[in-house]
Parts: C-alpha cells; structure tokens; sequence
C-alpha cells in the first residue's frame, strides 16, 4: 500500500492498527470544556500540540487530522482573522496510540494548507430548502449581498415528504408568507394539481387552504425564482464549518476548502443536519432522497457552544399508479372550480383542478402484521433516539396509541402530473421492506402494491429553540439565525416563513438595521416564533389553530392587512404589490360604505329568500345589519343590490366574515390591547432573578435561561405562574423608580 503524503512506510503501516486523533478527540478545547480520552502523557503532548496550533496572531488555528489519504477540516471554537490568509504552511504535530501494544509514537508532518479565500458576503443561507429559499430571497430583496448554498442544485425546494402546500393553521402561514413578499404562495398557485379549502363546516377562523403540488414543477419553479433574485449567488457546496470570533459568526467553509467570509449567516439545514435513515434494523448516514448527511457541520456547530438535539420524523412509502385498485377506495376531489382560492394575494388567473385523490383505510389485518413485527421497528426496537412528531406519528404508533380505532384513513395523492408515483399520506413507517409489503398488500385496493420507494425514518440534529432571540438570531453566536427544521419545527410551511424572518433580519443586522420581532398576537408566524423561544419544544413543533389565542382575528383572507403594511414598512414589499394591497383596502372600505348605506325593503328581502329556500325573514332593514344573520349571505344580499365594484367571491367571503362576527373579533381586539400593555413593560437584559426570593425556584432559573424581553413574554414561560409574573412587576416598578 502507497504511503500517504508525508508518512513514512513504517508510520502508515501502523494505521491498520492504530488511531489518529482528529480535533474531536486532539483539538485545542476552550477553557472548561470537557477534556478527551488521553494517553499517560497527555499533558506534554497537549502543550506540544498546542504550540504548533497557534498562528502568528496568538489565536488557535484549526486543526487538521488524517483520514487515510485524505485531510479533513476538524471544528473548531473559533477561527481567527488570519484563517484569511490564501495559502498557508503550518508545521502540526500528532502522534498514534496503539490499543494492542499501548504505545504512543510522535512525528512531525509538514502539511501545505490550502484555504481558499472565495468571496464575502453580508448574508451566507446554508440550505435550499423552503426555509432556505425564503430566507436567501428575502435577505437578497432588502439589498444585502447574499449567497446561498445547497448540496445539490437538483434539491432546491425538494418535497421529500408530501408533495402539498398548505393545511390546518399551515395555510394561513403560507398567506401570511405571501403578504410580507415571500415566494412560497406564488409557487403554490403556479404548480397546484388540485385545490381544497378544509374546515368549511366549521368557522372562518380555523378555515384553510391546502393544494396538491406537482412536485418536480415545484423544485423548478423555485430554482428558477432564486435564479432571477437580483443580487443572489448561488452554490452547489457542502458546508462544513461556521467561522467564529469573539462570539460572532465571520462566516463558512466549505468541504473543498472554499471561505466565504459573512456578516450573518442562516442555517436552514433542514433534515441533512447529521441525518440517519432507518429501515428496519438497516441504517445509515443520510439525508432525505438519498442526499448525503451533513455531519461536519453538526460537530461546528457543536464547538461553537450551540445547544444541539435529536429529533425524528418520517415518511411512507412511493407506489406505482398501475398497482392501485382505485375501484375499491373513496375519492377525493377537489373544490369546484369557481370556488377556488389562491394563496398569493396577487394571484388573479383563473384556477381549475386537474387531479383526483383517494382515501383508503387499514384494517384488523393491517394491525395485526404490525404488532406481529413491532420489535422490527427501530422507534421501538431502541435503535432511534430522536423524538418524533406528536401530531404526524408513524402507522405503528397510531396503531400502538390508538388500539381501540378498527382503521386509520391513507391518503392516496400523486406526486406529480408527469409522474406515476402515489405517495400514501399518513402512513409513513420505519419498518423493514418486507413487513411494508406485507401490510401495505393487506389494505383494501393495495393487494398488488407496487413500492417504488419504501418508508423510512429519518433523525437528525436541530438546536434548542430557547438558544434563539425572537428575531430568530442565536444568543450563543451573534450574526447567526436559524429556521425551518434547525429549530425544532416540522412541515414546509413553518420552514418557509421562520426562513422569511431570518433573512429579513440577518440582511437588516449586517446592513445595520433594526430588526423584526412579531408579537404573538400579530400573525400565526409571531406565534409560532413565540412558542419556540419562549416555551422551547420537547417534539417537532407543528403550527395548529389552537395554539393562538387569537386565531379569530389572525384568519388566512385578513393576512395582508395585518402583515402588508410590516413587509412594506421593513422593505420586503415591492411596489407591485403594495399598490394591489391598497386597492384592494379601498375596495373593501368602499362596500361597507356601501352596506352600510343599503336599506333592503322587506317585499324584495322575503321574496329573495324564498327563492333560495329560506323562511322568509319579518321585516327589511340596514344591508349590513341584515348580514350578521346566520342565514344571510353576501351572494343573497347582491342579488338585490347589486355586486360592489371590485368585489370577488373571496372578498366577499372576508367582508361577510368581518361583519357577521364583529363583536367577537372587537372582544379580541380589546384582549390583543390588554396584552400589548404588558408586551411594552420591557426587561432589561442585566436584570438579576437570583435576588428575587418572591418568585419560585423554577420561575428564577427559567427566567435567568430564557432571558425573556418584556413582561408578557415572562409570563408565558412554562413554570412561570401569575403571582411570578406579578412579583416580577412589582420589582421591574421599583427597579424603575431608582433608575
């Protein structure tokens, strides 16, 4: 065997039987950090390694290590400022240990370095996926020079799980997304198959947009959007390493020694981040749709301070078309055509579907091949230690969890118009080929199922969301933001529009801006965020209505109103549509105007309802006032009236909406101003819990952790009662007084 470069045929031969030391193990560790496995002489050998680690400027070099023929870049802590120098030689030294014959041999090795200086940036996004892709495009529009990477070009906005936008509470964040000027909607619109606005039966406040998306047109919208952002670079690149100084990020390094130096930099990783596929009890190093994990990244980060976790989620099986009987399921259609809503405000084509979709359902028989081969499982054979999802558990947990239920509804949906795959929503499973086949093959309609890609599991590493400020920045590492995935989330939607946020605010730090903090009580988004830093997550976080106490006001069809003027106000909001957004408020002043005006006589109002089947109502009255009857409808009102000009089905539906459920939404209007108030009593970021003995123990070390911004904050704090929030009032009142 050839000797690598710069060992002797001896010393590599030791390599068989002996390990080198890279910078996990061997590197320079910052004071108080947990010191490595060492040998006897540890101590002479620390100095010695230490003295040929240092660099001119007396900060500590990173470490390099071999691995057979190869040199790796190891993390380190920090990197000075002359880590920017194009080329260096460095003179490192390291020694084998031998667990056969307990010996230890030193040597020197002369190593020619060659980091390469490629460019700098006001703002570096690591990752393309749907947090990626928002956070590049929107630190990109605000001006920053900006540059995004991703493993594979062929991965941006990949769906390596559903292929559908939108949902419960998701919808109304992917509106929210379009109003402040993200992409996410507009791609919706451009490549939806088929279209269903969910939760008609019930209110408008937990009413939502879901569409089918065709998968492949989707990547292609999105690569191409990125492609046209004025000011955005674009990179096929691993990262492998963040750069860090004097606790703020200076940039990225990639795995072909490349550097970008960065003012901030967003991590949107997604599930690459130290990923591991498991398939039974088969597993390995990966990322979703066989990209390849990103594990030096994880260990940079890991050295840099940040407070990582392992989470889990998963996703089931791809079939063939032609091996579905789809006689024997239930379809699914969508919406009729002219009910059909876009997701972007500025969307004004018309919609039509062009796909069905399918219900199947397990059965005993499903069950039963299930708890047969449990163990088989990896989430309860021991082999993962992830947590998964709460609210999207694998086939065998409902199974387990909901032993009473005979079946479980599969979702049969396509992935695509040009495509023969079938994805199998809600039965995602990380158990091996054979038991999938096996319990597939006994659900009614999959007798002859075909699997072109079997289910899996898939853990990966993600930090602890209470690390982050509201602003999605990190406490531990200035100038460094996190979304999507990285922060505890699951789902597309959540991804897309924490990227939004951490862009707008990374390209406002680096050009020296205020940035953005959205309360709670402004928008799905200003919840979710709120949640994650605050209360932190046990599991992947899915968006639900019921997590806003607010959700009445914050519905889907009011999303520009509450957050356009933000987006234009923080520079996101282009021209374009800041004039579509004016028109439209003006539209909708005018018809209540209008409404308000109107006086129906009763003749025309009862013979009107008849006409629709209704019992005639006693008497006429206010246009407006006759609307916030349950059995009135804008549609009834305009047949007599007339339509208001500008007026669209989904106008009319919003203002029929605003004026039905007026008082309701004044009551939460006067409890969004009750909490404002205490949202303004600020806290300052040296205030000292430790010497309040008022307030709980539990309340003191969460409040010292979490460190929150204001009063209202402190008091949605797991742990933290109101008699804590009400002493710490009292004490930020005289802390006041003697200021």
């Amino acid at each position: 065997m050839k000797a690598p470069v710069g060992l002797s045929s001896r010393q590599s031969g030791l390599r068989s039987k002996c390990r080198v030391f890279s910078a996990a193990r061997t590197g320079i560790h910052e004071k108080g950090a947990a010191r490595p496995f060492q040998t006897p002489k540890e101590k002479s050998k620390r100095k010695k390694a230490s003295r040929f680690a240092k660099t001119g400027c007396g900060a500590q070099r990173p470490l390099r290590a071999l691995s057979g023929t190869r040199v790796l870049l190891t993390a380190a802590p920090t990197a000075p400022p002359c880590i920017r120098r194009r080329r260096r030689s460095s003179l490192l030294h390291f020694f084998l240990v031998s667990p056969i014959y307990g010996f230890a041999e030193d040597f020197m090795l002369q190593i020619e370095e060659s980091m390469n200086h490629l460019g700098d940036y006001d703002v570096i996004v690591i990752g393309a996926g749907h947090a990626g892709i928002e956070a590049a495009h929107a630190a990109a529009m605000l001006g920053a020079k900006t540059a995004v990477f991703t493993m594979s070009l062929d991965a941006i906005g990949n769906m390596p799980c559903n292929p559908s936008i939108g949902g419960t509470a998701k919808g109304t964040l992917v509106r929210e997304l379009d109003a402040l000027g993200g992409v996410m909607g507009f791609a919706a619109d451009a490549t939806y198959l088929q279209s269903r606005m969910l939760n008609k039966g019930k209110g408008p406040a937990v009413h939502a947009l879901r569409v089918q998306t065709d998968r492949k047109r989707y990547h292609e919208y999105m690569k191409h959007a990125l492609e046209l952002t004025p000011g955005l670079a674009i990179h096929q690149a691993e990262i492998i390493s963040i750069e860090v100084e004097d606790g703020h990020v200076k940039g990225v390094v990639t795995q072909l020694n490349g550097e970008y130096g960065a003012k901030c930099v967003v991590i949107a990783t997604g599930t690459n981040l130290g990923g591991k596929i498991f398939v039974g009890d088969a597993w390995y190093a990966s990322g979703p749709d066989g990209m390849h994990a990103a594990n030096a990244l994880t260990e940079s980060l890991k050295a840099a301070g940040l407070p990582l976790r392992r989470f889990k989620t998963g996703t089931p099986a791809r079939v063939h078309r032609r091996s579905i009987d789809f006689s024997k399921l239930e379809c699914q259609p969508g919406d009729p055509n002219n009910e059909l809503q876009p997701f972007s405000f500025m969307t004004d084509a018309p919609m039509h579907n062009k796909v069905e979709c399918w219900i199947a359902y397990t059965n005993p028989e499903t069950h039963r091949i299930i708890l047969d081969n449990i163990q088989r499982s990896p989430l309860y054979g021991g082999m993962i230690e992830g947590v998964g999802p709460r609210y999207c558990p694998s086939i065998e947990d409902k199974v387990v969890r909901f032993a009473g239920k005979d079946r479980h509804p599969i979702f049969v949906e396509p992935c695509g118009e040009n495509t023969e795959e079938m994805y199998l929503q809600g039965a995602s499973s990380s158990l091996p080929e054979d038991v999938q086949n096996a319990f597939y093959r006994s659900i009614k309609g999959f007798e002859n199922i075909e699997i072109m890609r079997p289910a899996y599991a898939i853990e990966y590493d993600c930090v602890d969301p209470t690390s982050l400020e509201a602003t999605l920045e990190s406490k531990v590492v200035r100038g460094l933001y996190g979304a999507g995935q990285f922060n505890g989330t699951s789902g597309y939607e959540e991804a897309a529009a924490q990227g939004l946020l951490a862009g707008l605010n990374a390209a406002r730090n680096a050009l020296g801006e205020s940035q953005l903090i959205l309360p709670r009580q402004s928008s799905y988004l200003g919840t979710l965020v709120d949640d994650l830093v605050t209360k932190g997550v046990m599991d992947p976080y899915r968006m639900m209505t019921s997590r806003s106490e607010y959700r009445l006001t914050l519905r889907q069809d009011n999303a520009d109103t509450r957050l356009t003027p933000i987006g234009r106000e923080y520079g996101l909001v282009q021209d374009d549509r800041w004039t579509k957004y004016q028109q439209t408020q003006a539209v909708l002043d005018a018809e209540r105007r209008r409404l308000h005006d109107a006086h129906l006589r009763t003749a025309d109002l009862r013979a009107a309802m008849e006409a629709e089947g209704l019992a005639p109502a006693a008497e006429g009255g206010i246009a407006e006032e006759l609307l916030r009857r349950p059995e009135i409808d804008y549609p009834l009102i305009a047949g007599m009236i007339g339509w208001g000009e500008g007026i669209t089905p989904m106008l009319a539906e919003r203002l029929e909406t605003e004026i039905k459920y007026a008082g309701y939404i004044a009551r939460q209007d006067r409890m969004i101003h009750e909490v404002a108030r205490h949202e303004k009593t600020l806290i300052p970021e040296d205030f000292s819990y430790t010497e309040l003995t008022g307030l709980t123990l539990e309340a003191r070390e969460k409040l010292a952790r979490i460190r929150p911004k204001n009063l209202g904050q402190a008091g949605r704090i797991p742990g933290v009662s109101p008699s804590d929030v009400a002493q710490l009032s009292i004490a930020l009142a005289a802390n006041q007084s003697k200021a």
